[in-house]
């Protein structure tokens, strides 16, 4: 072989590699930038935090919060699941606003009674507040994918459409959840029940 012939397939074959790292190398995403994920979704995560029960009074701070959490998180969000991971955080929040809720509110229960004026029943105040903690409970123990489908559904009173549309789920895919989050709902409500009464569950 001449030293040109190995010449042109040396510089053939040094191509050939330069070509191929290049096709290699997929181009940089693009960071995902947390005011375009605000502009984008802040209506839909205050909607969201309303509809999972955070007090008209408490959803401006649970809507900032949820997105402090995105701002850290930013790197593992994924291009096109920016709203399911937010209403998966939303959901987080939501618990942690109600249970402070729930509390600032029997405490405020309990400050504001007048000795002066006639009392509430106390059984009903108490059964009425174990019930909220009950709820709270059973509903932070059930899996974030099954109680965001139980939430809307069962307590915010969404239709089936309405949830899914909501959580950009299929139809199908929503009914699925709903069956087995009414089923987890009730196995982990009976849990607590009896963790509260002392007694093993049967």
């Amino acid at each position: 072989m001449s030293a040109t012939s190995s010449a042109g397939s040396s510089a053939e074959v040094e191509q050939g590699e330069v070509g191929t790292a290049t096709e290699a190398k997929p181009a940089p995403a693009t960071p995902l930038a947390l005011g375009k994920l605000v502009n984008d979704h802040l209506d839909f995560v205050w909607r969201s935090l309303r509809r999972f029960g955070v007090p008209a009074s408490d959803v401006d701070d649970a809507t900032q919060q949820v997105f402090l959490i995105a701002n850290e998180k930013l790197p593992r969000i994924q291009p096109g699941s920016e709203r399911s991971f937010l209403v998966g955080v939303a959901t987080r929040v939501a618990s942690h606003v109600r249970r402070s809720h729930h509390r600032r509110e029997a405490a405020e229960l309990r400050l504001s009674v007048n000795p002066l004026e006639a009392t509430p029943n106390p059984e009903e105040l108490t059964q009425r507040l174990e019930a909220r903690a009950l709820l709270d409970r059973v509903l932070d123990a059930m899996p974030e994918d099954l109680r965001a489908v139980f939430v809307l559904f069962e307590l915010e009173e969404l239709s089936i459409d309405q949830t899914a549309s909501l959580l950009i789920l299929p139809r199908g895919t929503v009914a699925t959840r709903l069956r087995r989050a009414r089923e987890v709902f009730h196995e982990q409500a009976k849990t607590v029940a009896a963790g509260i009464n002392g007694k093993p569950d049967r």
